[in-house]
C-alpha cells in the first residue's frame, strides 16, 4: 500500500513525516531505503504521527539505519508543523504538548502565510546523572558527574561532558576550530565507545563569544548530521556548565543556526525554523 510522506528540513536536519496513525509497517525495515539519499527520499530519518493517552499527539523518531531514538529537537519542530498545518492537532495558550519517548515536550509555534515556519521548543531539564543518561556507572568508580571527563578514542584523548537532554550526548569544548576536527574519524569510536550501553551522540563546540558557539555534531544511528536540535542543546548545557556562554546563545551548525536558552538549572529551550520541502507518496508494498 503506498505511503503518504512530507519531507520537512530545519537549518539542514532533514526528516519524513508520515502520518501512521492507521498504519502498520515494519518501520526499522523501512527506514533505511526511505531516507536513502540516492534509492530512496533522503533524510535523516522518519517522524511518525502516532495516536497517544497522554497528549494530542505522539512522535515516534526512527533514525536512517532502522534504530530508534528517545527524542529529536529539530525533528519535533518538523512534526509539529505536520500536524498543525494537517489539522492533526491544534496549539493552545499554552502550546502543543507532543508525546515522545523521552517524555512529554511542548512546543511553541510561530506560524506566516505559509502555516507554522518556526518554533520554540521546550526541551526539559538536562540530566547529568551517568546512570540516568546512561553511562556505565560501575567504569566510573561512583561519579556523579561526568564533567571533562577524559574519554582516549582513535588514538587522542578527548575531555568529555555527558548529558541526557531526551537522549544521550558526549560534548567535547575544543580550542581549535571544529571545521578542522577529523570527526569523520573519531565520532564513531566515541559512539560505540563501551562507556556507553546504548550508544551516545557526540558533539564538538568552539565557543566564538559568550553568545555564540560553532558545533559539529556526529548522531548515533546516523553519522555526521547538518543540524541537531538535541545536540545544539546539550552543546550549549555543557558551555554554560564551564561558564564559558550566557543564558542565550545562537548556535551555528553546518546546516544553519538554531538558538538554545538554558539558565544554568532550570528547563532548556531551542527555537529554530521549519520549512516543507516536498510531498510524495513511497510506492512500498511491505
Amino acid at each position: 500500500m503506498p505511503i503518504p510522506f512530507v519531507k520537512l528540513e530545519g537549518a539542514g536536519n532533514g526528516y519524513i513525516v508520515i502520518d501512521a496513525r492507521d498504519l502498520e509497517r515494519n518501520w526499522s525495515s523501512l527506514a533505511p531505503r526511505l531516507c536513502d539519499p540516492h534509492l530512496g527520499v533522503g533524510s535523516n530519518g522518519l517522524a511518525l504521527v502516532e495516536r497517544s493517552d497522554l497528549a494530542p499527539v505522539r512522535m515516534r523518531i526512527i533514525n536512517s539505519d532502522g534504530s530508534e531514538s528517545e527524542m529529536s529537537g529539530n525533528g519535533i519542530r518538523l512534526f509539529a508543523k505536520f500536524v498543525l498545518d494537517a489539522g492533526i492537532a491544534e496549539a493552545g495558550q499554552d502550546g502543543l504538548p507532543i508525546e515522545t519517548a523521552g517524555g512529554i515536550r511542548v512546543v511553541y509555534p510561530r506560524f506566516g502565510s505559509s502555516g507554522m515556519q518556526s518554533a520554540r521548543v521546550a526541551m526539559g531539564r538536562p540530566v547529568f546523572r551517568p546512570h540516568d543518561i546512561p553511562v556505565d556507572v560501575a567504569a566510573l568508580g561512583g561519579a556523579d558527574r561526568l564533567v571533562d571527563h577524559p574519554l582516549t578514542v582513535a588514538g587522542r584523548t578527548l575531555r568529555v561532558t555527558c548529558l541526557a537532554i531526551g537522549n544521550p550526548h558526549a560534548v567535547a569544548l575544543l580550542d581549535e576550530p571544529v571545521e578542522d576536527f577529523p570527526l569523520a574519524d573519531v565520532g564513531p569510536a566515541v559512539t560505540e565507545h563501551p562507556l556507553f550501553p546504548n550508544r551516545i551522540n557526540f558533539e564538538i563546540v568552539h565557543v566564538e563569544s559568550r553568545s555564540r558557539i560553532r558545533v559539529r555534531i556526529f548522531e548515533r544511528g546516523e553519522g555526521e548530521t547538518l543540524a541537531s536540535g538535541t545536540g545544539s542543546t546539550a552543546s550549549v548545557i555543557a558551555a554554560r556548565l564551564h561558564d564559558r556562554v550566557e543564558d542565550d546563545v545562537e548556535v551555528v551548525l553546518p546546516g544553519g543556526a538554531l538558538r538554545v536558552r538554558w539558565d544554568g538549572e532550570g528547563e532548556a529551550e531551542l527555537e529554530g525554523p521549519a520549512v516543507e520541502v516536498f510531498r510524495g507518496v513511497w510506492p512500498d508494498s511491505d
